[in-house]
C-alpha cells in the first residue's frame, strides 16, 4: 500500500474514534449530529473538494433515506395499528392458552418471532409484557417452573425479538445495510430467516432453560405485574351486570396501562397482515429467479414486492382489518398513527447522518484505501463486518450507528453487490449491531427495570442474550457463506 492509502487509513480511524467520542464524551452529542460532523471532518482532511463534500453529504443523507424512510415509517404505523387494535395481543395469546408449561418458552418465543417482523424491539417488548407477565405469574403460583418463570418466559421474547431487529428487512438496520451493499431482497429475508431461525432457538428458549433456575430472584415490582397483567384476585361473585372491568386472572388479563384493548380482529386476520410484506417480498424473489423478464405478472410481483409498495400493502390490508375488526374512530387511528412516527424520527435522523458517513468516505478515496487493505490482509469480509458493527453499536450505544456504519466502511470491498455474499454480510452486519449490549444502550434499561432486574442480572439476560444472538447469527452466515 502507498502512503496515501496509509494516511487516508489514519483518516478512518480517526474518524471512528472522534464518532464515539462525540457520542460518549460528557458533550453527548446526538448521533446523527455526531455523524454530520465527522464527515465534514473526514472530507476535509481526506482532500476533497470543499465544494463537492456538502453534495457527498446531501446526497448520501438523501439516497439512504430515500431508500429506507418510507418504508420504515410504514413499518412503525403497521406496527403500531396491530398493536392498538389488539391483534398482537391476540396472535401472542393464541399462542400460549392452554399450553403445557414446558412449551410455553417455545410459544412465547414463537409469538415474539411474528410480532416482531414489523416491530421494533423496545415497542415488540412492551407489547409482549402483559402476556409474559401474566402467564408467569400463573406458572409462579402453580410453582411448574424452576428458578424464574419471568426470565424463562422473557429470555425467548427478547431472544426472537432481537434476533428480527437486527438480522432481518424490513427492519431499518438490515433495510439499511441491504441498500447500502446492494444486496438482494428476496435473497436476504431467504437467507435472513435460514439465520434467524436456529439463533432464536439456541439464543432463547434452550439458554432459558439453563439460565432460569440460577436466577431465582427475578420478579417484576408488584404493582407492575398488576399494571399490565391486571390485578391478582380471589374468587369473587361476579361482577354486576354492565361492569366494564376487565377480566384480570389468569392468561387472559389485559394490559391495564394501555386501556382498554380491542379484540375484535381474528387471529388469522392479524397473523396476516404481519406476514403480507414478507410473502410479497419472497414472491418478488420467485417471480425474478423463475418468470421470463417480459411477463407481466412476474413485473407486477416485482413491483409488488418492492420494500416501499409491500410494506405500503401490509399497512393497507392492515388499517382496513383493525378498523373493521376494532371500531377504531377514524380520528382515533390518525392520532395513533401519528403518534407512532415520533418514536422514529431520531433513527431516520441517525440513518441519514450514517449514509452521509458511507458517501463521504467513497467519494474522499477512503472506500478504495479500504478496499486495499482488506485485500492486502485477506480479512474474511463477513466476519470484518461483523466485528466494525459490533465494536461501534458497543462503543457508541446504537445499533443503528454500528450498521450504517459498518455498512459504509466495507460496502467497498463488495464491489457492485448482490449474490449470496452481500446478503449475508448484510446479516453478519446485523448481528454484530446486537451484540453485547449494556448500559449504554436503551434496550438494557427497558429489560433490566421491567422485569426488577439488578445490573448482574440483567446482564445474565439481556447482555448475554443479545450476545448470544450476535455470535449464533455470524456463525450461521460464516456457515452458508461456504455455498456463496
Amino acid at each position: 500500500m502507498t502512503a496515501h492509502t496509509w494516511w487516508l487509513l489514519l483518516i478512518l480511524t480517526v474518524a471512528i474514534a472522534a464518532l464515539i467520542y462525540l457520542i460518549n464524551s460528557r458533550l453527548r452529542v446526538h448521533p446523527f449530529v455526531a455523524l454530520i460532523l465527522v464527515s465534514v471532518g473526514t472530507g476535509i482532511a481526506a482532500g476533497e473538494p470543499l465544494a463537492k463534500l456538502a453534495g457527498s453529504i446531501e446526497e448520501g443523507a438523501g439516497g439512504t433515506l430515500g431508500d429506507v424512510g418510507v418504508t420504515l415509517a410504514l413499518g412503525a404505523m403497521l406496527g403500531r395499528l396491530l398493536s392498538d387494535s389488539g391483534a398482537t395481543d391476540a396472535i401472542a395469546r393464541s399462542l400460549v392458552d392452554r399450553a403445557e408449561p414446558r412449551r410455553l418458552p417455545w410459544l412465547v418465543g414463537a409469538a415474539a418471532f411474528v410480532i416482531g417482523v414489523p416491530m421494533f424491539f423496545e415497542v415488540g417488548l412492551i407489547v409482549l409484557l402483559p402476556l409474559i407477565f401474566s402467564v408467569a405469574r400463573r406458572l409462579e403460583g402453580q410453582g411448574a417452573t424452576k428458578g424464574s418463570p419471568y426470565v424463562l418466559l422473557g429470555v425467548p421474547a427478547i431472544a426472537s425479538l432481537s434476533t428480527l431487529h437486527g438480522m432481518l428487512p424490513p427492519h431499518p438496520g438490515p433495510l439499511t445495510a441491504m441498500t447500502g451493499l446492494h444486496a438482494d431482497l428476496g435473497l436476504t429475508l431467504g437467507v435472513g430467516i435460514v439465520c434467524a431461525v436456529p439463533t432464536v432457538i439456541l439464543a432463547g428458549p434452550v439458554y432459558a432453560r439453563w439460565i432460569a433456575p440460577r436466577l431465582v430472584d427475578v420478579r417484576p415490582d408488584a404493582e407492575l405485574v398488576a399494571q399490565f397483567a391486571g390485578a391478582e384476585r380471589e374468587p369473587a361473585p361476579a361482577a354486576p351486570s354492565g361492569s366494564s372491568a376487565p377480566d384480570a386472572s389468569g392468561p387472559g388479563a389485559r394490559a391495564g396501562a394501555a386501556g382498554p384493548r380491542r379484540t375484535g380482529v381474528p387471529t388469522g386476520l392479524a397473523v396476516a397482515a404481519v406476514l403480507v410484506p414478507v410473502v410479497l417480498m419472497l414472491l418478488r424473489t420467485l417471480a425474478e429467479t423463475v418468470m421470463d423478464e417480459s411477463s407481466g405478472l412476474g413485473a407486477a410481483l416485482v413491483f409488488a414486492g418492492e420494500p416501499l409498495v409491500a410494506m405500503l400493502a401490509g399497512f393497507l390490508f392492515a388499517l382496513g382489518v383493525t378498523i373493521a375488526g376494532s371500531g377504531r374512530s377514524g380520528e382515533e387511528t390518525r392520532a395513533s398513527l401519528t403518534d407512532s412516527l415520533k418514536s422514529i424520527a431520531a433513527i431516520l435522523l441517525i440513518i441519514g447522518g450514517g449514509g452521509a458517513f458511507k458517501q463521504v468516505l467513497q467519494d474522499s478515496g477512503i472506500g478504495d484505501a479500504i478496499a486495499s487493505a482488506a485485500e492486502g490482509a485477506h480479512i474474511n469480509l463477513i466476519l470484518l463486518g461483523w466485528l466494525i458493527a459490533l465494536l461501534l453499536s458497543l462503543t457508541t450505544g446504537s445499533a443503528t450507528v454500528g450498521i450504517v456504519s459498518a455498512t459504509g466502511i466495507v460496502a467497498p470491498l463488495i464491489g457492485d453487490g448482490g449474490g449470496l455474499e452481500a446478503s449475508l454480510l448484510v446479516v453478519a452486519i446485523g448481528a454484530g449491531s446486537i451484540g453485547l449490549n449494556y448500559v449504554n444502550h436503551a434496550g438494557f434499561w427497558l429489560v433490566k427495570e421491567s422485569f426488577g432486574m439488578d445490573l448482574s442480572q440483567a446482564t445474565k439476560t439481556q447482555t448475554a442474550v443479545q450476545t448470544l444472538v450476535s455470535v449464533f447469527g455470524l456463525a450461521m452466515a460464516l456457515l452458508l457463506s461456504v455455498f456463496a
